[in-house]
């Protein structure tokens, strides 16, 4: 097969020819490193996109950049599928382990309580209320059990 005939038979599946797509895939590599989570590295790093994208987002979920968060957080729960594991724990250290292995500080969990509830969640004077265990679990995809 040359090169016009694979340009025929994929015309309806990549528009352009390779060339073209490699070269925007590599300028898009220099601005956003989009990779496969291979380690707990790469996992820290799209945790880290996936974070400022939300920011940027902000629940708009007709910004063009919608269906690249998409992406980076399915990468990202396919990664803690198969390796973040929950311990068994009271919720208060269930939550540390979480904010540690996302590398997340209090002040990122705001759209879920203020800071200053997470504070005395972690140090054990406040309980996680049913509302804010929901929300905890919609944030890190688990069991909302984990944190009640």
């Amino acid at each position: 097969m040359d090169e016009e005939e694979f340009k025929v038979m994929n015309a309806d599946r990549f528009p352009g020819a390779f060339p073209d797509i490699a070269q925007t895939w590599a300028t898009l590599q220099t601005q956003l490193s989009l990779t496969p989570i291979r380690s707990e590295q790469d996992y820290q790093k799209m945790v880290r996109v996936a974070n400022e994208l939300s920011d940027h987002l902000n629940g708009n979920e007709e910004d063009p950049l919608a269906d690249l968060f998409a992406i980076v957080t399915d990468l990202i729960e396919s990664w803690e599928a198969n390796h973040v594991t929950i311990p068994k724990a009271e919720p208060r250290e269930v939550l540390r382990h979480l904010l540690e292995t996302h590398g997340l500080k209090q002040k990122d969990l705001i759209g879920i309580a203020s800071p200053t509830v997470v504070s005395d969640i972690l140090a054990g004077r406040r309980a996680i209320s049913k509302k804010v265990a929901k929300a905890l679990a919609v944030r890190f995809h688990t069991d909302v059990s984990a944190f009640l």
